[in-house]
């Protein structure tokens, strides 16, 4: 069986995306780009959702190629075009980059590629982690918090039918106050 992680970068009070879908208060330090680059490298399978699949595909499959591009963005291109990716969506016809499209039920075809054999998968996507948590299909979260207060936008977490318990299994700072913290789901 695969394990779920929900990984993303957050507010401090709890939003993924600013209002309007800003993420302009994100913007990473080179040492916690490396640990993002790191996690996709590691990665066998990524889940998106539309929004995040349209920014992240609108920018990473040529970031290597941009003037100025530095070491640490070519290489997080490199993994992202090579990591295998699932887009959820009911609103886009195609995809590509080395990815496939679902148009139907989430929780399904999640719950499907969970029990296939293979390495670890990442959701990432507010909309989606929200129907795979209310699911129990999430085992582990990690949230990498920025120092900001941004007062709304699309929050991490949703609203739940049962409490989740958790076990805090790493903790890491990065410069500029940014604090990861990963969590397993206990079962």
């Amino acid at each position: 069986m695969r394990k779920l992680t929900f990984a993303m970068n957050v507010t401090l009070d709890g939003y993924i995306a600013a209002p309007g879908d800003d993420l302009g208060w994100s913007v990473p330090s080179d040492e916690s780009f490396q640990w993002w680059s790191d996690r996709v490298d590691a990665t066998s399978l990524a889940l998106y959702g539309r929004k995040l699949w349209e920014t992240m595909s609108s920018h990473w499959p040529t970031a290597d190629q941009q003037p100025g591009a530095t070491p640490a963005q070519i290489e997080f291109a490199r993994r992202w075009r090579d990591m295998p990716k699932v887009v959820f969506s009911s609103t886009i016809s195609t995809v590509d980059w080395n990815a496939r499209l679902v148009t139907g039920d989430a929780v399904t075809e999640i719950t499907r590629l969970k029990a296939e054999d293979g390495g670890p998968m990442d959701i990432s996507s507010g909309t989606l982690a929200a129907a795979a948590m209310r699911a129990g299909l999430i085992d582990e979260y990690a949230l990498v918090t920025h120092p900001v207060l941004v007062g709304g936008g699309t929050p991490f977490f949703t609203a739940l039918d049962n409490w989740v318990k958790l076990n805090l299994v790493e903790t890491r700072t990065f410069p500029g106050g940014v604090v990861l913290t990963r969590y397993e789901t206990r079962r």
